[in-house]
């Protein structure tokens, strides 16, 4: 007659078994917790802007902005042309400032109050800013939510309303508005209808 082998005491499920498993179960989390590097701070995605602008003036068949010159620490980091409030199409382009703040220009065409609303947090009006080229920008700031903005919003309903927005201080915001230039469609592009 055999005998069945004899049974591990670690197989009998007691409590100091259960226990101990559980340490080497940490302890291996805790190596590979400690061992996997982590990013301490994200450095944003850079984009071309000038690409993306110019991709969006040929399809599109109309001038869009962004600036020119404004030196070293700037950085484009978001460029993209989306339906917006109330269905506007939003050309948009997101940079960082030297000082990590962060600014935006966007443009419609026929802006809304809505739109303004939306993209501004509806506060109430700061002043007006006049520009190097006479345009005069109407100054918005969100103190609760650290918002600024320059709005520059032609009479005719069809004309093509900019805004400058962001954390950044309203000298950045006019250094930034102060450099735009417009990206037209390459001669001989097609729009999209």
């Amino acid at each position: 007659m055999s005998t069945a082998p004899q049974r591990s005491s670690y197989a009998n499920g007691s409590v100091a078994n259960m226990l101990r498993s559980l340490l080497v179960i940490c302890a291996i989390l805790a190596v590979a917790f400690l061992g996997v590097g982590r990013v301490n701070s994200v450095t944003p995605q850079t984009v071309d802007d000038r690409v993306a602008a110019q991709g969006v003036a040929d399809r599109t068949g109309r001038a869009v902005a962004v600036p020119d010159g404004l030196g070293d620490g700037w950085t484009a980091t978001s460029a993209r042309y989306v339906r917006s409030t109330d269905g506007l199409m939003m050309w948009h382009a997101g940079y960082t400032t030297p000082d990590g703040r962060h600014v935006a220009v966007q443009q419609v065409v026929g802006a809304t109050d809505n739109w303004v609303s939306a993209q501004t947090i509806d506060p109430p009006p700061g002043g007006v800013w006049t520009g190097a080229d006479g345009r005069r920008w109407e100054r918005l700031e969100r103190v609760d939510k650290d918002q600024r903005s320059l709005l520059d919003r032609p009479k005719d309903p069809k004309a093509v309303t900019t805004l400058v927005t962001g954390t950044a201080s309203y000298e950045q915001l006019e250094r930034f508005a102060e450099a735009l230039t417009d990206v037209r469609p390459t001669p001989g592009s097609t729009p999209d209808r």
